[in-house]
């Protein structure tokens, strides 16, 4: 009997960690690749798609020595194409996003840097929010920012909707919430003291 019955069995090798991928070689079909892919996952600017496809233009000139002039003119030829189809549209992209932001209580002041930083033209942004008072039907100046005042004080339960027995006590603390969040005072006073807050959107 040879004396290899008795030996523990081996035990098996341990795993490796997966090894990180390089940046990879950009091309115009590699670009265009990632371009569609991104666009099916998120609703983007020309600003946003621009910075993602050149990020990858700028790695793979670091990691490969790719040429970065040629990349981003892959990149502009892309972004002219999908403007001229369509599937890029800032107005389009800027409408959906201001009555999204708005919706959760975005103010004005917090939707238009949100926009900047989208890198969203500002005249467009302004024609968006235009174009939501007139479907809310916001002819008074300020209403759409108290509509908006009201969502995010009732998704972040302040003022009216907190219980009563903590309104008082936390009446300065709401109002500065507000305040951060891009209201004015006169808003965020109407909303913090209103005794039915939907009473003041009728």
């Amino acid at each position: 009997m040879t004396d290899d019955l008795f030996d523990p069995p081996a035990r098996p090798a341990a795993r490796q960690p997966a090894q990180r991928r390089g940046p990879r070689r950009v091309s115009a079909a590699y670009l265009e690749r990632a371009a569609l892919h991104y666009l099916e996952r998120f609703a983007a600017s020309t600003a946003a798609l621009r910075r993602v496809l050149m990020r990858k233009v700028d790695m793979s000139a670091a990691a490969h020595g790719t040429d970065r002039a040629q990349g981003a003119e892959w990149v502009e030829a892309l972004i002219s194409r999908y403007q001229q189809s369509g599937l890029l549209n800032d107005r389009v992209y800027a409408e959906g996003k201001v009555a999204s932001l708005h919706r959760r209580g975005g103010s004005t002041r917090t939707i238009r840097q949100k926009m900047a930083a989208k890198g969203v033209d500002a005249d467009l942004v302004d024609a968006a929010l235009g174009e939501l008072a007139r479907e809310l039907g916001d002819a008074e100046e300020g209403s759409t920012d108290l509509r908006a005042a009201h969502a995010y004080a009732r998704r972040r339960r302040l003022g009216p909707f907190r219980p009563e027995a903590e309104r008082e006590a936390r009446r300065d603390k709401d109002l500065a919430t507000l305040a951060r969040a891009g209201f004015d005072f006169d808003t965020a006073a109407r909303i913090v003291d209103a005794a039915d807050p939907d009473e003041i959107l009728r």
